[in-house]
């Protein structure tokens, strides 16, 4: 069976959702070999977890400039691991810093660069949302297929790997050709879910009129156990940070659960949200867009729905 690299995600000592989901994903066009780069002792704190969804190999790439620089030292390891294994394709996760290691990789090996992906199937097809999520389509690359893969998109399913360890020595990093790390801050995110990690995610609009009223949306989040998320809109109106922001020049999520709270539905933001498995609206509006696309809709008062609703899942709880 043909080889499929699938570039690890982790951060913190701790692997991220989107490598499970992106092994998940490899699947479909061969046998995952996941690719460890990082700082010497990494990957063997990995090795179970990745076995456990079907990586076959675990190619550990460490050292000390892998730990110290961003982006480049991927790049080199991947770029490394083409020429050497000649794999069927490369998997990498759509963060920000996946979808520039992708797109380096695709110039540094003449590869064709699939972006943002949905789904992937097993006769190389890849399915894609485009246009804001107008239309969904299926690409297929010429040469060897990068695809990076939206976070939540591939739902991860566990499967048998042998994760046998094979090092892969990097090469020194050209220090005037790379950024160094000169510092590290942990982002303050409290108790809650990361947003592209959560699998339930309660979101605001411009419809909860200000940053006070924006506790009817953290609360129902919390009686959830799910991350909270913002609109465009409540964004620039100061109602959330921008950490939060939802949509196609913000955050894309796609959680098992999307609830929208005084959301209108623009392009924008459903560009961010739509492939959500199932999606709640609540909004006055009877003509919001976000109705278009929501499994189950709710016209009335945000703040008449939201607590009632927050109040019954507590009751359910305890």
């Amino acid at each position: 069976m043909a080889e499929v690299l699938v570039l690890v995600d982790h951060l913190n000592g701790e692997l991220k959702k989107t490598t499970f989901e992106a092994l998940t994903a490899a699947r479909e066009l061969g046998e995952p070999s996941a690719v460890v780069v990082g700082a010497p002792g990494t990957a063997g704190k990995f090795k179970e977890q990745l076995g456990s969804y079907g990586a076959a190999k675990v190619y550990v790439a460490e050292s000390e400039d892998a730990a110290n620089y961003l982006v480049t030292p991927k790049v080199d390891a991947l770029a490394k691991l083409v020429e050497q294994a000649s794999p069927a394709a490369v998997i990498v996760t759509a963060s920000a810093e996946g979808k520039e290691v992708s797109g380096r990789l695709a110039i540094r090996v003449g590869g064709g660069l699939v972006y943002d992906a949905v789904g992937v199937n097993s006769d190389g097809t890849v399915e894609q949302s485009v246009f804001g999520g107008a239309y969904s389509v299926k690409s297929k690359a010429k040469g060897l297929p990068i695809i990076s893969v939206r976070p939540g998109a591939v739902e991860a399913a566990q499967a048998e790997g042998a994760a046998a360890e094979e090092s892969v020595e990097l090469p020194a990093v050209d220090a005037a050709k790379a950024a160094k790390i000169t510092g590290v801050e942990p982002v303050v995110g409290g108790d809650r879910p990361e947003l592209t990690e959560a699998t339930i995610v309660v979101s605001g609009g411009r419809g909860v009129g200000s940053a006070e009223k924006f506790e009817v949306v953290e609360k129902l989040a919390d009686s959830l156990g799910a991350a909270v998320g913002a609109s465009r809109a409540a964004v620039d109106s100061g109602y959330y940070p921008a950490q939060f922001q939802v949509g196609q020049t913000g955050k894309t999520v796609s959680p098992q659960l999307y609830v929208a709270l005084g959301i209108s539905g623009a392009i924008q933001h459903r560009a961010g949200m739509q492939t959500s498995k199932t999606i709640v609206a609540v909004n006055k509006d009877p003509e919001a867009p976000i109705f278009e696309i929501a499994d189950f809709g709710v016209v009335g008062d945000l703040f008449n729905v939201a607590p009632q609703l927050t109040d019954e899942v507590t009751k359910r709880k305890s």
